[in-house]
């Protein structure tokens, strides 16, 4: 039974050798940008049914086969994995069938490119059947037409500059970066931790641009456009998403704003629920993200909740940013194969990986490894600890190939074998000193692997690039669109974002310690003032003192909740800019107007509590007046809160302001100090305390006894066209900030 069973691995395996070699002559086929013909002069056919979805692979030119021709091939690297499953029936099976299709040469007639593709497909479907976290069955990834974008960058270079108390000095972060990326690969970005993944990857995405910036970056041989915000991707590192909002909404959302105004409501929710089912998210769609004080979804479903919000407008580039950090292996190998799936639809993606597992390692199409933001190696995933050993490192012990090729990044070289260049060059440098180490340094071994790559490798890579790329010159029309497109109306995305913070923030207004807070602070203030007794003299002057604090606490209150929207929601809003999710505008006015409703119930239960213990004025029309007065006071204090908050972003500094602000405008309000000085009276005009505590003695006593010290207050229209100027005057001020922060950042 052993032997048998040892004999079929070894047919399988023989197989397999002969699809890694016929794939391994695909791909060098694919690097030059061509489409090899299979011929087959046999009865053996390869399948000829249409791709996944009954949609072919989108092409590039007329006369030119599709593009996409080099989307599998990365399966040689796949079979080996299978080989080493090859103990299982399923993992035997897809074996067998893959190396069916190319382990054997025939003549006679072409097979169409698309069928090809068909077949390697249909031989595959298994694989990614199961979701690896649920064990339950999905839908493969719906392959859409998406316009091909080849991305080339050539001598990328990009440097900060460090503000120092006399001077300021200039720290190169990149140093010449050259590669490219072209539609169905995966290119990772490897290196330790500083080498410049990410600053690579944001100045690839569009994210960073200035005179700091130098090289050549195109799309399609043409520049950055805004228009090409719509046609891609980008993945933080972190994972910004709203902690109230369910899985569900959160796609239904970006798909409601993101997908093209020509697709109707019910499209764009279907294609959320779509890639709901593709991504394996149906058992939490109805789950709430989460946060730091909320529980929600797993990390990794996280994670792909972030990604779905991406490719939920099916973008011709796709970048991430260590999608993989913080996940436990079998997680981080399931996103990794939705980027693959990704990519077959003709998508170029292009992630940051910072230490993957082997299994990770081989799915990779294309890798640059970079060390202290210089170039170590670009091509192909596979060659690169053959171009390594090519040049004299070699491992020592059986290791993982990213650990061996970090390690390398690092300088270090503990389990590597030494090039004799580099130890003879070491020597010759340590002859007549005192170093009694004759092992070569990190810097050393960093200053030989970029020597060594711009001596054997740069030369080649950069006259490659300069090949244009065979692409019909309407796809390259597109890139170049000046136009700036918006997936809804003004009126669209005010209310698709109304909705959804209203959604959000309810849970934080309507939180049983914030409800707690205001009915509480109700209740003794009724106890302190029970039945209080306006006729007489000290009575009115107790009441007075009640109506300063109802001014000061509802002014108080709305301010200190306001300042921490837009620093709590910069991470989002530079998120969702950057991409052209919506109008600056829309969002303002959505965001402070979706506020109102819930800003406005604590207060009418606060009222109706003290209103009637303290034994106010017992008439309609006061009450409702005195309502009014109050939701005034809080809209102009929350316009303060915003205006503070939009122009420092920062929580510490807004608090600080804030607190100052407010002091001075109680201090000024008209109740402690009856004579202020002539210098600083104008302070008195500018708070909304004193507007709205001069209101609430109007409303309640119609005339105001004189040894209330209240002067000039007439019918009350100017102290009401006052707040009502601070209302319209804060939020423009708000609003001009986020503006600025905005045009700063290129967005």
């Amino acid at each position: 039974m052993d032997s048998s069973a040892s004999g079929i691995v070894r047919a399988k395996s023989e197989q397999l050798e002969a699809a890694t070699v016929m794939s391994l002559s695909r791909t060098a086929s694919a690097e030059a940008i061509t489409i090899p013909e299979i011929n087959i002069s046999s009865g053996l056919s390869l399948p000829t049914k249409p791709p996944s979805g009954g949609k072919k692979l989108v092409g590039t030119s007329p006369g030119r086969k599709s593009s996409n021709h080099h989307v599998r091939k990365s399966r040689s690297a796949q079979l080996k994995l299978d080989l080493e499953d090859v103990s299982s029936g399923a993992a035997l099976s897809r074996a067998s069938s893959a190396s069916l299709g190319f382990s054997f040469g025939f003549t006679g007639f072409t097979i169409p490119l698309e069928d090809t593709i068909a077949g390697l497909r249909s031989s595959s479907d298994d694989e990614n059947a199961v979701d690896l976290e649920t064990g339950e069955k999905k839908k493969r990834m719906i392959l859409e037409p998406t316009l091909p974008i080849y991305l080339k960058f050539s001598e990328v270079k990009y440097k900060v500059i460090l503000k120092g108390v006399t001077r300021s000095t200039e720290k190169d972060i990149l140093n010449g970066i050259t590669g490219s990326a072209s539609p169905g690969e995966v290119l990772a970005l490897m290196g330790p931790s500083g080498s410049g993944k990410t600053t690579l990857l944001s100045l690839l995405g569009g994210r960073i641009n200035g005179s700091t910036v130098e090289g050549l970056i195109t799309y399609n041989d043409e520049s950055y456009t805004k228009s090409l915000k719509r046609r891609i991707g980008f993945v933080t590192q972190d994972d910004v998403l709203f902690a109230h909002l369910t899985v569900r909404e959160t796609l239904t959302y970006s798909a409601l704003l993101r997908l093209p105004n020509s697709m109707s409501k019910q499209q764009k929710e279907e294609r959320a629920t779509n890639v709901i089912h593709e991504l394996g998210l149906d058992r939490c769609q109805d789950t709430m993200i989460g946060g730091s004080f909320v529980r929600g979804v797993s990390g990794g479903e996280r994670k792909r909740v972030c990604i779905g919000s991406e490719i939920i407008i099916n973008p011709s580039l796709l970048f991430l940013d260590e999608p993989t950090s913080g996940l436990d292996s079998t997680t981080a190998l399931r996103i990794i194969q939705v980027l693959h799936d990704i990519a077959e639809a003709g998508k170029t993606v292009i992630t940051t990986i910072h230490q993957p597992s082997s299994r990770l390692f081989h799915k990779f199409d294309k890798l640059i490894l970079l060390g202290k933001g210089s170039m170590l190696y670009f091509g192909k995933a596979s060659e690169a600890v053959v171009y390594f050993q090519s040049i004299g490192c070699s491992p020592l012990i059986a290791m993982n190939p990213a650990e061996f090729l970090l390690d390398l990044a690092n300088g270090i070289i503990n389990d590597v074998s030494v090039p004799s260049e580099l130890d003879d060059k070491v020597q010759t440098e340590k002859l007549g000193s005192d170093t009694k180490s004759d092992k070569p340094t990190p810097k050393d071994v960093h200053e030989y692997l970029v020597e060594a790559y711009e001596t054997r490798v740069a030369d080649r890579e950069k006259k490659r690039l300069l090949m244009p790329i065979p692409i019909a010159d309407d796809l390259k029309a597109k890139v170049l669109s000046p136009n700036r497109e918006w997936g809804a109306s003004w009126r669209q995305q005010y209310s698709i974002l109304f909705w959804r913070g209203l959604k959000e923030r309810r849970h934080d207004y309507m939180s049983w310690m914030r409800i707690t807070q205001v009915i509480t602070t109700a209740i003794i203030l009724g106890l302190l003032w029970w039945q209080s007794d306006s006729n007489t003299v000290k009575g009115l002057q107790d009441q007075a003192g009640l109506l300063f604090f109802i001014a000061v606490f509802w002014g108080f209150l709305p301010v200190f909740t306001a300042i921490f929207t837009f620093p709590q929601e910069r991470a989002m809003l530079n998120k969702e800019r950057a991409v052209d999710m919506y109008r600056l505008s829309a969002y303002f006015m959505a965001r402070t107007t979706s506020d109102l409703p819930l800003d406005l119930f604590l207060p009418i239960i606060f009222l109706l509590i003290v209103y009637f213990m303290a034994g106010l004025r017992q008439s309609p029309e006061p009450f409702f007046l005195s309502m009014l007065t109050l939701f005034l006071s809080i809209v102009a204090a929350q316009g303060l809160g915003l205006a503070i908050g939009a122009t420092l972003m920062d929580i510490k500094k807004a608090t600080t302001v804030a607190s100052v602000t407010v002091m001075t405008f109680m201090l000024a309000g008209g109740f402690f100090v009856k004579k202020v000085p002539v210098f600083i009276s104008w302070i008195r005009y500018m708070s909304f305390n004193y507007h709205t505590y001069r209101l609430l003695l109007k409303v309640q006593y119609g005339h105001v006894p004189p040894y209330l010290n209240i002067n000039h207050l007439d019918n009350g229209v100017k102290e009401v066209g006052v707040m009502i100027a601070m209302v319209i005057g804060y939020r423009l001020l708000a609003y001009s900030s986020l503006r600025w922060m905005n045009t700063t950042k290129g967005a």
